[in-house]
């Protein structure tokens, strides 16, 4: 089973190639951020956490967002797996490892969009004017990049470390020529 994990900063489009993508495949689908917002809206506690935390630009905590995708996976035990938002620190990478492990799923592969962060900060700015995103303001999105440099871009060196993560270019191009791109390395692991 395919094990596949859409990786890049805050804003390099990692939901709308997840969106493209399911269209093409039969992948079960989960973005942490998605979980969150829902979380949010809903007004539950977990969701009261994770806005305080997200509005300062912050992660929510390992033993929150480890449960939750342990959770998922459980429950779709019989496709291929897309991960968006996750992981997003070491520790969560290993987590995974073990999960998938456990469940004799196989390796999880890294595929990473990269894109350069005066790029990034346009593009997240445009999405708060489109969608009113609260978080999406320049402070906010400022911090997100920092916290990204400092715990999650260490996640691509594990999986780098282990031959599990692809790179391509997630910044020239339109969304349908990069998920061109994209849907090529899928189809061959």
């Amino acid at each position: 089973m395919r094990n596949i994990i859409l990786f890049g900063a805050p804003g390099a489009g990692k939901g709308t190639q997840s969106a493209i993508i399911r269209e093409k495949f039969d992948f079960a689908y989960i973005s942490t951020g998605e979980i969150l917002r829902a979380e949010i809206k809903a007004g539950t506690e977990l969701g009261k956490q994770a806005e305080d935390l997200i509005n300062k630009g912050e992660l929510v905590s390992d033993e929150i967002i480890i449960g939750m995708i342990k959770s998922f996976i459980e429950n779709n035990t019989t496709k291929d797996l897309l991960l968006d938002g996750f992981p997003r620190t070491v520790k969560q990478a290993e987590a995974l490892d073990e999960i998938l492990t456990s469940m004799q799923r196989g390796k999880a592969k890294v595929v990473e969009l990269e894109v350069d962060k005066d790029v990034l900060m346009k593009r997240l700015l445009k999405r708060a004017e489109i969608e009113g995103r609260k978080d999406d303001n320049e402070e906010t999105i400022r911090e997100r990049f920092n916290q990204y440099d400092k715990k999650t871009a260490a996640v691509a060196d594990y999986y780098k470390k282990k031959g599990d993560y692809i790179a391509i270019d997630g910044e020239h191009g339109t969304p349908q020529e990069i998920s061109v791109k994209l849907i090529d390395i899928l189809e061959k692991l």
